[in-house]
């Protein structure tokens, strides 16, 4: 089950994929960076770009702000290959929040660029962590391929393997009393501690299970998750149909202050 539910529930058999699920409630929702040469010779003539005011040319201060992620530092980005050309950047507001924004990001001959508007989103209820471990209450920090899709309801039209399943129902409340009911009509598994190629619902921890699981993106109930990524229902489907498994997607997580490392 995933960490995902934010709260205990327990597993209800619906098969074999679907007994996965029911345990997944909420519980893991449990639920190239650019350097410059110091010193380097300028050939003769050479002058800085500079604005009528005598100011640096802000144009290529920003195409060069363009090419990289915002906020992502260099061992962060080093963490994305570069068959990748796709990042959902979830950008956390403090270590131990549990309020973040989202927002997806495609890799052009330019640079990284936005594809989606900033989306709210909501992390683990106790905030971020460098080595989550099962009902910490934390989001692992880091970045994670993304493969695989489901949900309660129909595919909305990901290019993304889907599996609908009775599996992903959910019931009960959240940390805020918020109903948990629909969290898991739509998700996409984050690759932490999972057998990539499966449904989110297996539960398969390659890592044991002490290392936590079950930890995805999903539709937003309103309040923290228990390890999980939530975004508003609109969002999710608009996620799903942007994800394009050729152009290998991940998803970049944490709160601000380690992204930047």
């Amino acid at each position: 089950m995933p960490q995902c539910r934010p709260f205990p529930s327990r597993p209800v058999r619906h098969g074999a994929a679907a007994t996965v699920g029911a345990v997944l409630l909420l519980s893991g929702c449990s639920l190239p960076a650019y350097t410059t040469t110091a010193g380097a010779e300028r050939p003769a003539g050479h002058t800085t770009p500079t604005t009528t005011a005598g100011r640096p040319d802000m144009t290529k201060r920003k195409a060069h702000a363009a090419r990289v992620l915002p906020g992502v530092g260099p061992a962060m980005l080093a963490r994305v290959p570069d068959s990748t050309s796709q990042v959902l950047l979830v950008t956390g507001k403090d270590r131990d929040g549990s309020t973040a924004t989202a927002r997806l990001y495609q890799r052009s001959p330019h640079g990284w660029e936005p594809t989606s508007e900033s989306w709210p989103a909501h992390n683990g209820l106790k905030g971020w962590t460098d080595d989550h471990r099962i009902g910490d209450l934390r989001s692992p920090i880091g970045a994670f391929t993304l493969t695989d899709a489901g949900g309660l309801l129909p595919n909305p039209g990901t290019q993304l393997p889907y599996d609908r399943s009775t599996g992903f129902q959910i019931a009960g409340t959240g940390s805020r009393g918020e109903p948990l009911a629909g969290s898991f009509d739509y998700v996409v598994a984050i690759n932490y501690n999972r057998q990539p190629g499966t449904t989110p619902l297996d539960w398969t921890r390659p890592e044991g299970p002490a290392k936590g699981g079950g930890i995805w993106v999903h539709v937003d109930h309103h309040g923290p998750t228990q390890a999980c990524v939530s975004i508003a229902r609109e969002h999710m489907k608009q996620l799903l149909r942007a994800l394009d498994p050729s152009r290998k997607p991940m998803i970049v997580m944490g709160d601000a202050t380690s992204l930047a490392r």
